[in-house]
Parts: structure tokens; sequence; C-alpha cells
């Protein structure tokens, strides 16, 4: 029997990885109303993290800013263009940014990415998925700009090239990676053909040197499954990114093997779980001994502030007999 790939070690730039698990970023609400972490945030990854890398995931949210918390921190909602995300009244109504914003939103972006770095983070990730400010800028049904940030594919995709080489600059190209979602309808998202688009980020930010791309399925709009079949493919991005690539999008142990083992076996992969890492803290110790995850309680997972459906998933008993050992 060929061995698991799941299982073997990967070297992604600096990170040398014990094996192809890993645990995707996830909105929970535990932090402050400053948006401060706390001691429970602390517990939370710690219990997740024996001996791994962690990435800080960084990313403005544009139009998908909540209205009521834009309105209450005295903040204006800005976007590519004056288009609303939806209908949903959580959004408000966004202002056109100036080049100016423009400008400014590069400058942030390399100063988070340098307070990660300096505050221990192995990486970092730039968010370009999920509807939020880059990938609004990415995106024709919400870039209806006619300077030189909109209007046309490789204009679009001018500010994600930006932030991304001001990102390289400050922490360098091996401590970079990326995010997209090609396919994710999430906040009013997808283009009518979005592989001319993400062919040319692709192509762009690879020429780069990151460290990584992350990739959303088709199947996952926002924290939802919308699909049990992935009718839109990932395989064009495939084809194009060379270096380690991470993937997200419903997937448990068998489908994660099947991935790396069948489907792609000459790419170096890494499975990101988010509903199952929720529930399970342990979850590559389990996966490796055929062991199943702890069932998740999706109406826990963002009780603001607190423990419960957090720090409250046990580990299994052979994991703590392991550790004890």
């Amino acid at each position: 029997m060929s061995p698991n790939r799941l299982l073997q070690p990967l070297q992604v730039s600096t990170m040398a990885l014990h094996h192809r698990i890993g645990m995707a970023p996830l909105t929970r609400f535990r932090s402050t109303d400053d948006h401060v972490p706390t001691p429970l945030n602390v517990e939370y990854y710690a219990q997740r993290a024996s001996g791994c890398y962690m990435a800080c995931q960084i990313f403005a949210m544009g139009r998908a800013a909540v209205k009521e918390v834009a309105e209450r921190e005295g903040i204006q909602i800005t976007a590519p263009s004056a288009l609303r995300a939806s209908d949903d009244p959580q959004y408000g109504d966004p202002v056109a940014m100036t080049k100016k914003q423009i400008g400014m939103t590069v400058q942030a972006f390399a100063d988070a990415a340098r307070n990660a770095r300096d505050a221990g983070f192995d990486a970092v990730e730039i968010h370009v998925g999920n509807g939020y400010l880059l990938d609004q800028f990415l995106q024709d049904v919400s870039n209806q700009r006619d300077d030189e940030y909109g209007g046309s594919i490789e204009n679009r995709s001018r500010l994600i090239v930006e932030v991304t080489r001001a990102v390289v600059d400050v922490i360098g190209a091996d401590r970079t990676g990326i995010r997209l979602s090609p396919w994710s309808t999430f906040q009013g998202m997808c283009m009518a053909d979005p592989i001319p688009q993400f062919t040319d980020i692709i192509r762009k930010v690879d020429a780069l040197g990151l460290a990584y791309m992350s990739l959303i399925e088709s199947r996952i709009s926002g924290s939802e499954q919308v699909s049990e079949k992935n009718t839109n493919s990932l395989e064009f991005a495939y084809k194009l990114w060379k270096r380690p690539l991470l993937v997200a999008g419903g997937y448990n142990a068998e489908t994660a093997q099947k991935l790396v083992n069948e489907q792609y076996p000459d790419h170096n992969i890494i499975v990101l779980f988010g509903r199952h890492y929720v529930s399970t803290p342990d979850l590559p110790f389990r996966v490796k001994q055929s062991l199943s995850p702890n069932p998740y309680n999706r109406s826990t997972f963002y009780i603001q502030k607190s423990p419960q459906g957090y720090t409250d998933y046990p580990f299994s008993h052979e994991y703590l007999q392991s550790v004890q050992a």
C-alpha cells in the first residue's frame, strides 16, 4: 500500500511541517469589543497547536463591514465602488475609495505584516477572498472603477499586486502567503467567469515567489457548505501554481486523503479543516490514528467572548495517553 501523503512531512518555505493537515482561518468572535485577544484566545489556539506553525491572516472589510459596528466606531464604510454587498440590512452603503485611501490601504497592509512578524507569527496570509476588500477590488461585481484600479483584468489586479509587494518588502516572500476564493458567492461575490481574472492575479503573485497560496473550494460560501458536489473546479489554479497549496472546503479525513493521494499526487497540498478543527483540538492525531473527530455544534460557533463551543471540546483519550507517556 502506498504511504498516505496527508501524513507525510512537507517543507513550506522555512516551515518544516510534520504532516499536511492545517487549520483554516476561522471567524470566532471571541476577542474583546475593541478587537483585542484575550487569554481565552490563547488557550484555544494552544489546544490546537502542539508543535506547529502559525500564520496571521490580514485583511480589510471594505463593503463587508457590519453597518452597526461601523456606526458605533465612527468608521465610514469604503469600497472600490459605491455598491452594497447585498440588500441584507447588516451591510451599509459604501463610499468609493479615493486614490489616497488606496495608497493608505497598501501601507496599512505592510504595517500589519510587520506587526505580525514582530509578534512572532511564522507567516502572514493576505486574504483576497470571501468578499472582503481586496476581493472586492479583484472582481467586476464589486469593482466598477474607471481609473487604473478598475475597468480591466489588469487594473482590477493592481491593488492586490501592490499590497503583496508591500508585504513582501517588509517580511520577505518566504513568509508571505495569499488566499483566494475564485468561485465563492459569499457577500455578493463571484464574477460570471472568474477564471481569466484569477489566472491573471495568480500569475502575478507567483512571480513574487510567495511561500504558498490558499484556495477555497466552490462548495463553500463563507461558513456555509452550499453543495456537496464541487461543480466549479480549481483545476485552472492547480495548473498555474507549482509551490505549496493550501486547500479548504468541506473536507474530512477520507476526502482529504483522496485529494492529496489520488487526485493531485504531484502537488504539494495541505488540506485545511475548519468545522472539524473547531470541535477537535487533536485532529491531526485522530486522522493518523483513524479516530473520529468530535461532533461540532454549529449553534455555538459564534457566541461572542464565550468558552462554550470554543475551548470546551475534549482531546481524545488516546491523545492524552500519548502525551503523558
